[in-house]
């Protein structure tokens, strides 16, 4: 959906398509023919926004027929559906039965993260809209946090100035202007929005940025308006909330302790990787945690749990409150409909509800559906 802000600009809202288990072409097609289609018509939107999660097989598929990247684009028209950004984090595999500490490889020091993300600016150019020049792609902080080393840090620095230079040499080739929007996250490398305004600093601005996650920094206990103070542009927001359990009630959080993704979990006075850790004695339980897990915008968990809509609400007045947005693509990511312990049986149903209720916030700040 597009919205027009008060400043005259339009704001691009959608969602991510990582939330679908599909890893191959027609996979894809068939769940945007499916879920994305129907949650258009729950919204009785002209147009949607999807944000595409192309799986490295799937992009390597598209890049080699361009007759199937023309038919991709023909079929999101037909469909009613756009998109102006891509999830270029998992590379694939992101619905296997155990994902965990896989999602963050290839890492940013491998060759192969540039080529699948230099691959998707390609398909993304090709997709963009007519009326449309700028697109974003997310990806991973760099790197998980271990393991790092002096030669790993050269490799990182010398694959971003090359994806760089291509996303600047596409631009002038296409006309359409691809930005990389690096999303931080506990646990990795750059956890922080401050962590990644030192480590990016000396990056080119033009092309390469942050991915805000609300969900993330809500985890980090970061204040909203840290993403505006780092000097990087905010090349997308991607909408999420936290899961939260107040002090003395974490046990509440167990049923939501399931072994596909990886659910950092941070309290004031620690930090766990996974929340199996952090219930096993890992984080002391007179303080309040939030967890990385992915629940959906509109509604709350079972009591005495709660989330971080509060949070996502006062980071959407930062980026989109004033007299200019921050951000232009703001994409709701709730890949995690599938392990919630009361998974809904409508997964369309749930999508549109979370995309009513962001419609809904940003119509309070002023923004208008165009």
């Amino acid at each position: 959906m597009r919205l027009r802000h008060p400043d005259g600009s339009v704001v691009h809202l959608s969602y991510c398509t990582n939330v679908h288990p599909a890893e191959d072409l027609p996979g894809i097609r068939r769940q945007l023919s499916g879920v994305a289609a129907r949650v258009r018509a729950l919204l009785g939107a002209d147009r949607l926004g999807v944000g595409l999660w192309l799986p490295q097989p799937a992009a390597a598929g598209l890049l080699a027929r361009p007759s199937d990247l023309a038919a991709l684009r023909e079929h999101l028209t037909v469909l009613g559906l756009e998109v102006v950004t891509l999830n270029g984090f998992p590379y694939r595999g992101f619905h296997d039965e155990v994902v965990k500490y896989h999602v963050y490889q290839p890492d940013w020091a491998d060759a192969e993260r540039l080529r699948y993300t230099l691959g998707l600016a390609e398909i993304l150019a090709a997709l963009l809209p007519d009326d449309v020049t700028e697109g974003t792609i997310s990806t991973l902080p760099l790197a998980w946090r271990t393991g790092w080393t002096a030669d790993k840090a050269a490799a990182v620095m010398a694959n971003l100035d090359a994806v760089a230079a291509g996303l600047r040499a596409l631009s002038r080739r296409t006309g359409k202007v691809i930005r990389l929007g690096f999303e931080p996250e506990p646990g990795c490398l750059i956890e922080t929005t401050p962590q990644a305004g030192a480590l990016l600093g000396d990056v080119d601005h033009d092309y390469l940025g942050l991915c805000l996650d609300a969900c993330h920094m809500a985890v980090g206990f970061e204040e909203p308006g840290a993403g505006a103070g780092t000097g990087l542009p905010i090349v997308k927001l991607q909408a999420s909330c936290a899961l939260e359990a107040p002090p003395g009630a974490q046990r509440a959080l167990a049923a939501f302790d399931e072994p596909k993704f990886l659910h950092q979990t941070r309290s004031a006075g620690g930090f766990t990787d996974d929340l199996g850790e952090a219930l096993a004695g890992g984080l002391p339980a007179d303080e309040s945690w939030r967890v990385h897990f992915h629940v959906p915008l509109h509604a709350d968990p079972p009591a005495p749990l709660t989330t971080s809509a509060p949070y996502l609400g006062g980071l959407l007045r930062t980026l989109l409150g004033g007299p200019a947005p921050l951000t232009r693509h703001v994409e709701v990511e709730t890949y995690t409909w599938a392990v919630l312990p009361d998974a809904p049986p409508d997964l369309a149903a749930g999508i549109a509800a979370e995309l009513d209720w962001m419609r809904g916030r940003l119509a309070s700040l002023g923004l208008k559906e165009h």
